[in-house]
């Protein structure tokens, strides 16, 4: 399966220009509100025309501005759950399921098809349920079953986890996408959370005011963002002005200290990122003086602020984070971090 998405469109000052392949795995979009992520999913199911480009799904063209194909929704065999999962109040859960074939026109058939949905969803019992005798998770699985009745080729998620409370939220991610994978079926998240993006898919498109900034593997893409958008979205707490000092040293402005990377440094440079964990007071590489502005605590951690000591007047203090079993009696008196924990940081077009 595959999905390509080669776009550009324009709503008041706002510009969406994204080009994205995916080629089956399970794929996130991660961005903060209103960079152009559900403008994206919309696009593609069809909601959304495009001012000019290409969309293909599987080697069918969805749209195409120079050819002049758009196709409509009903056509495109894609699946999109809404984020308020959009089920219809006067309706029950059947009803709402068998709303996604109502092109079948056998009733028999319609029923038995229904009937089978209800029970891979779990949801036997509640078929004369309507939307308010629902729990959140039970609305989910009705809209998901709803859209997946239908067979589409691709499930387009627009932040469906957005309004549920913590726990249920990491319930419902595991059970989503054990569902989907075990149907093989194709899957695009568009979310702002990190911890969905990460649980969930296995290709990651970091997306900032309507440009894709930084993709790939989602697990190696956290490991070492390339742009200060994906680094802030994966979590990196420190980040700081910083330029190319040498082959493979980088200057951090902001902090006044120069640090070693241990792999070549680009000179288009602009910032570094160092997350919050990785700070180590035993480290033998990039250890300077510190001093212990602020303490914070929470449930299992600390969060130890501090400042090196040619650090610049007014710019943030860097955050060390560690659980509590492991915070020191006495704050040391230099931290240092490896070169392969230092991100570099560079622009995207």
């Amino acid at each position: 399966m595959s999905l390509e998405v080669h776009i550009e469109k324009t709503l008041g000052n706002f510009t969406l220009k994204t080009d994205f392949t995916t080629d089956g795995d399970p794929t996130a979009l991660l961005g903060a509100s209103g960079c152009g992520k559900s403008m994206t999913l919309r696009c593609i199911a069809g909601i959304i025309r495009p001012d000019k480009g290409r969309i293909v799904l599987n080697g069918r063209v969805l749209f195409d501005s120079e050819a002049k194909i758009d196709l409509p929704p009903q056509k495109r065999k894609v699946g999109y759950l809404f984020q308020n999962y959009a089920l219809f109040d006067n309706m029950t859960v059947e009803q709402n399921i068998a709303c996604g074939i109502s092109l079948e026109k056998n009733r028999a058939e319609r029923k038995k098809k229904v009937a089978a949905m209800i029970e891979r969803m779990q949801l036997t019992g509640l078929e004369k349920n309507k939307p308010h005798q629902l729990s959140g998770g039970q609305q989910q699985r009705v809209a998901l079953a709803r859209i997946l009745i239908g067979k589409p080729e691709i499930v387009l998620l627009d932040e469906p986890f957005s309004a549920l409370d913590s726990y249920l939220r990491d319930r419902l991610l595991t059970e989503v996408k054990d569902l989907l994978g075990g149907l093989n079926q194709e899957m695009m998240l568009v979310t702002h959370s990190r911890d969905e993006a990460y649980t969930m898919c296995g290709k990651l498109l970091v997306m900032d005011h309507g440009k894709i900034c930084d993709q790939g593997n989602t697990k190696e893409v956290f490991a070492d963002p390339h742009s200060i958008p994906a680094a802030v979205l994966t979590g990196c707490k420190n980040i700081y002005a910083a330029r190319a000092a040498g082959e493979t040293a980088v200057e951090i402005t902001d902090l006044g200290v120069t640090m070693e990377t241990g792999r070549p440094v680009r000179p288009e440079l602009c910032a570094v990122g160092i997350r919050a964990h990785y700070f180590n007071p035993k480290a033998k590489t990039n250890l300077f003086p510190v001093m212990l502005t602020e303490e914070v605590e929470s449930p299992f951690e600390w969060t130890l602020k501090f400042r090196y000591l040619e650090q610049k007047e007014g710019t943030p203090d860097v955050w060390w984070r560690v659980t509590k079993d492991k915070k020191l009696q006495t704050f040391p008196q230099a931290l240092g971090i490896a070169p392969a924990n230092l991100l570099l940081l560079y622009p995207y077009e």
